[in-house]
């Protein structure tokens, strides 16, 4: 099968489809490089920050599949796939724990104020009566989007001794999927209100876009902490430096992801000592990696021996 790779894969992965496959990559490339290395493929495998939009399908008349190597799909257009009878399936489940995981440490690192003090050290400063910073146990831990990866955070602050409150576009829907998801979900409005550390965990949408602004931020609690796992749009990071600059409600933020991603781009909130910045490595603990590497492989195979309906997860399939 003529296979393009958009993204990395765990290197193994990678040997593996090219000893069975004419694989070709195209990593980084720009979207008149994207239509140009798309054209003969058959089939297509991309993580996040590769746009597959309408005009890059358009030049791809052999396309038959797309794999989205992780959960989200704001970056490809699904509409478009759908109307030139291209398959589109996903590996959502095995990011849940390592963006879990993630979602603490950043959780820990702006509340302990970890980075900072790390950066003055370095620099041989001991400011250790200005490093305080609060305990997790005890606090109640907001969860907006409470789906794989949300249920997981929740479940991971429960273990902490946390109080958590989580919210879902569709409750029932949700409990039907997860009815021993051990916290109570409520309203979004509550979530914010009552959250002295809010997680973010929704996929990009028309409805989600800015889901976090300034009405939002003004209402969360004095002293309460943002963690942004989802996608970077789901914040307004204009309002979040206004919010964080003015000092009235939030005490600081973390955003694995962000608005603007890529090489070369600095963001704004860069500047501000309680912000904690990484660049979109949430699902790349190195274990995890090889199992979605391994995955795509199986999902390949599977589409190659026309098993896909039967062999994928039913929410690995999307189109």
């Amino acid at each position: 099968m003529k296979l393009l790779l958009a993204s990395p894969l765990h290197t193994t992965a990678v040997s593996q489809l090219q000893d069975h496959h004419d694989v070709r990559v195209a990593y980084n490339a720009s979207e008149s490089q994207f239509r140009d290395a798309i054209g003969d493929r058959e089939a297509v495998i991309l993580r996040s920050g590769v746009q597959l939009s309408g005009n890059v399908l358009s030049a791809a008349p052999d396309l038959r599949l797309i794999i989205r190597a992780g959960s989200g799909l704001d970056n490809i257009d699904v509409d478009a796939a759908r109307a030139q009878g291209v398959r589109v399936v996903r590996v959502p489940g095995v990011s849940a724990q390592p963006v879990a995981e993630l979602t603490f440490a950043l959780l820990l690192a702006v509340g302990r104020k970890i980075v900072l003090a790390d950066r003055l050290l370095r620099q041989g400063h001991w400011p250790k009566p200005d490093l305080g910073g609060p305990l997790l146990h005890g606090k109640t831990l907001g969860v907006v989007g409470a789906g794989n990866i949300g249920g997981r955070v929740g479940e991971m602050g429960l273990a902490w001794g946390m109080t958590v409150l989580g919210c879902v576009e569709s409750p029932d829907e949700a409990r039907g999927r997860r009815p021993d998801l051990g916290f109570p979900l409520t309203s979004f409005d509550k979530v914010v209100q009552e959250s002295d550390f809010l997680s973010l965990h929704v996929p990009l949408q028309p409805n989600t876009r800015h889901l976090v602004g300034d009405e939002v931020l003004s209402a969360m609690k004095k002293g309460s902490l943002l963690v942004n796992m989802a996608r970077g749009g789901v914040v307004d990071e204009a309002a979040l430096l206004r919010c964080l600059t003015a000092g009235e409600t939030l005490a600081g933020a973390a955003l694995d992801v962000h608005e603007r991603e890529g090489e070369g781009v600095v963001p704004e909130l860069a500047r501000l000592d309680n912000v904690v910045l990484t660049p979109h490595i949430g699902a790349m603990a190195s274990d995890a990696q090889q199992i979605i590497g391994e995955r795509v492989g199986l999902l390949v195979s599977a589409f190659l021996h026309d098993r896909l309906d039967s062999e994928a997860q039913p929410d690995e399939l999307v189109a």
